[in-house]
């Protein structure tokens, strides 16, 4: 009876040596599910956190490519309004040239008019034959020698 007893005490002890061994492992593996989650949750806001980030640098990146591409514009468009000024000022420039330049040009020949006016005509039939008869060194030359 006694070995009987003590098999059953062994197989008693076994037994619960064996269920608390299980609800160890129960509790190892629960423990290990539970890390995993925090750990698979951490990585996740980690990622998001990074996401978020990334797209931040993007949107402020954007920004200052925005402004920077305004300021260029802004820049371009003053060049051009100064571009145009200038070559509206030339304009005037040659215009007023031009016009100096006609005012000269009729001041000049209002003066030739003038002066052609009072000018002495030409004789008709001059060259040196004064009514058609030969003077002084240019008998020489229109007589004919025969």
């Amino acid at each position: 009876m006694n070995i009987q007893l003590e098999k059953m005490r062994q197989k008693q002890e076994c037994e619960r040596r064996k269920r608390i061994a299980e609800e160890k492992h129960k509790e190892w593996v629960q423990k290990k599910r539970e890390e995993e989650r925090r750990e698979r949750e951490r990585k996740l806001s980690k990622e998001m956190a990074e996401k978020t980030t990334r797209e931040l640098e993007k949107m402020q990146l954007r920004e200052k490519a925005e402004v920077k591409y305004k300021e260029w514009l802004k820049k371009k468009r003053a060049e051009e309004v100064e571009k145009k000024k200038k070559e509206k000022e030339k304009e005037k420039e040659r215009e007023a040239e031009l016009q100096e330049k006609k005012a000269r040009s009729e001041k000049v020949f209002k003066e030739w008019l003038h002066n052609a006016r009072n000018k002495p005509r030409p004789v008709l039939n001059g060259y040196g034959f004064p009514c058609g008869n030969s003077t002084g060194l240019y008998f020489y030359y229109t007589c004919v020698v025969t």
